[in-house]
């Protein structure tokens, strides 16, 4: 066994080019700005042992001030413990996180599943029993904004055959922060027009959507155009399983929710409440590459697919070691524009729009532990706070 000796957080920002607020009233909604550059922060994770194994993540999706307080509060506690011991380390940090929202235990995990491959000399998906190597993928693009490039439903037309064009045989529409269900399902016609059937077609109002029945309306545009799912349309935040199972019996599309409710236990509660298709799990914001394999698992267990939520090493990892999945989701995308990932990568690694392959898919990294390498000279170049426990 391996006590952990050191753990440390690293708090850097970059500039992301081309990026700006969605605008309406979002909040911290990015949307295609041209000419826009906004300065993004994220934090890294080391976990390192007194026999000398280290453990890395980068977050990618949670690195927003809560996210980084409640993993500054569960850090101490690894100190002392045993880094092979993720089991019984993810059921005392879900404790210690009770009264909050669990969204800073991810990366803490992760860092000990690439601690764990790294002793091992094994990739993480070999050390979960990996399923597959390649992972069909969806492009997944930023909010809709009137004032950027994603401006109207032809541009959406354009933008979803150009993904088609690179290889991506899906495509998710995110809509306008207004919620207008009229343009809402307008653009909802209107892509499956213009790709016809090549493309499985997605819409995430990503809860902005008025009402009930604004989530109705859109949904019927749904059924309409045979979407492959239509995912956290409207402004319960995405929570109320007696809403989504009510919706579920007046519409035929497919729900996708969960995103928004962390953990097993109310993940399974929206799932015994028939208030949902689709599970949605993610490493980082469902406790860790631990926590998302047993979401996956409960959604197998009830004979239902579970789908990785954004993009990232731990994502691939934990979707290469799932059956019951269809899609990795490329996420966020827009036309000339980049995602929001640090550039933090010395190896190749990429989740940009262009990195798919032409059949469709991304590759699984095979080195070990997450299979990739960190630029920590950028790291500590950009570094606005190294938070240190030992």
């Amino acid at each position: 066994m391996s006590r952990i000796s050191l753990v440390e957080v690293h708090v850097f920002q970059f500039d992301a080019p081309h990026l700006g607020s969605a605008g309406g009233e979002a909040v911290g909604a990015l949307g295609c700005k041209r000419d826009a550059v906004t300065r993004l922060t994220k934090y890294a994770v080391v976990i390192a042992t007194s026999n000398g194994l280290r453990g890395e993540y980068v977050t990618h999706w949670v690195a927003s001030s809560s996210a980084l307080g409640q993993t500054l509060m569960l850090a101490p506690y690894l100190i002392g413990r045993e880094a092979e011991q993720r089991e019984i380390l993810y059921d005392d940090l879900k404790r210690e996180a009770r009264q909050f929202d669990h969204m800073g235990h991810g990366p803490l995990d992760i860092a000990l599943w690439d601690l764990a491959g790294k002793k091992y000399n094994a990739s993480v998906s070999e050390l979960l029993g990996g399923y597959r190597q390649r992972l069909p993928a969806y492009a997944s693009t930023y909010m809709s904004d009137r004032n950027g490039v994603l401006s109207s439903k032809e541009a959406h037309g354009e933008f979803a055959l150009h993904c088609r064009s690179l290889g991506y045989r899906a495509y998710k529409i995110h809509g306008w922060n207004e919620g207008d269900k009229r343009e809402e399902a307008a653009n909802v016609l209107h892509v499956r027009e213009v790709v016809g059937d090549t493309m499985e077609l997605m819409i995430d109002p990503a809860c902005q959507l008025r009402t009930f029945a604004d989530a109705l309306y859109v949904g019927r545009a749904c059924d309409e155009a045979s979407y492959f799912w239509y995912e956290d349309p409207f402004r319960d935040s995405g929570v109320s399983a007696h809403a989504h199972r009510k919706l579920r019996q007046m519409i035929r599309t497919p729900l996708l929710q969960t995103e928004h409710v962390r953990g097993l236990e109310p993940k399974a509660d929206f799932l015994a409440a028939e208030a949902t298709d689709f599970l949605r799990a993610d490493p980082e914001y469902d406790m860790g590459i631990t926590g998302c394999m047993k979401i996956a698992h409960l959604a197998e267990s009830f004979g239902l697919d579970c789908e990785i939520h954004a993009s990232g090493p731990a994502h691939r990892h934990a979707m290469a070691a799932i059956r019951n999945t269809n899609y990795y989701e490329v996420a966020l995308v827009g036309p000339g524009t980049p995602n929001a990932i640090p550039p933090v990568y010395l190896c190749g690694y990429s989740d940009s729009l262009e990195a798919v392959g032409t059949d469709g898919c991304f590759p699984v990294p095979t080195g070990p532990g997450l299979g990739v390498t960190h630029d920590w000279d950028f790291i500590a170049r950009n570094r606005i706070a190294l938070h240190r426990f030992d």
